[in-house]
């Protein structure tokens, strides 16, 4: 299959927008405009590994001279945003990222910032570029995707569960911020308590710790919640093996 990474529209050099990635999508009727992301994955990844893990995986494994591995582990964005949001990044770069992406079994669709003091149409854009780059990797690259749910304050709901489709598999970070942090744990509860009712998840996959009372709940109510440790809590337990 060739796929494409340029603009869909002659004569226009195509910078941010990246029209080809929604080819063929259909976007949200709430007034965002916010791409659906349909699941492509078959199944619960065994392991999730961070994008800067995937590329350190990726180097070595060409320094090795195999060309053509592949890793089953899904690739997930839960770190800071210059490990894969950069001029050379996932979005500018595109090309450069699916060479990378293809050799792992599927990914977690991207985690662009939507921090609370940002400005709302930045906020908005960031969410619409999760979608949109999760569908074209899902539904025009042909690999498996699972959606990143991400959201900040209440006013956030108008949109930030747009674009991802009812009774699926989701998945949401943990670590390093919500809920660990006291300050933001009722917003993050509120916020979970949303994406369950407005999205009915049959599934929800925890980057990081999923050991609070608001995951015990979904679990009471038949919601199956599948924890992966971060980076960092494998790096911990590494060293107290030793």
């Amino acid at each position: 299959m060739e796929l494409q990474f340029n603009s869909i529209r002659k004569g226009i050099k195509d910078v941010w927008w990246r029209p080809y990635m929604v080819s063929g999508a259909d976007f949200s009727r709430s007034g965002y405009d916010i791409p659906y992301c349909p699941t492509t994955a078959v199944c619960i990844p065994c392991m999730i590994i961070t994008y800067d893990e995937a590329k350190r995986i990726y180097r070595q494994q060409l320094r090795n001279g195999h060309k053509d591995f592949l890793h089953m582990a899904y690739v997930c964005f839960y770190e800071d945003d210059h490990e894969f949001d950069s001029k050379n990044g996932i979005w500018f770069n595109t090309s450069c990222a699916y060479r990378i992406l293809c050799h792992f079994a599927g990914i977690i669709t991207p985690d662009f910032s939507t921090y609370q003091d940002f400005p709302v149409p930045l906020k908005y854009w960031n969410t619409y570029r999760m979608r949109a780059f999760g569908y074209w990797y899902g539904m025009i690259c042909g690999h498996a995707v699972i959606n990143n749910v991400r959201w900040g304050t209440p006013e956030s709901w108008r949109y930030c569960f747009d674009g991802i489709p009812d009774n699926s598999i989701v998945c949401i970070g943990t670590a390093g911020g919500s809920p660990k942090k006291l300050i933001d744990r009722k917003r993050f509860e509120e916020g979970l308590e949303e994406l369950v009712r407005v999205r009915k998840p049959h599934t929800i996959l925890v980057y990081g710790s999923a050991s609070y009372p608001c995951f015990d709940k979904l679990i009471d109510q038949g919601i199956k919640v599948v924890s992966y440790p971060s980076r960092t809590a494998s790096a911990f337990e590494r060293r107290r093996a030793r």
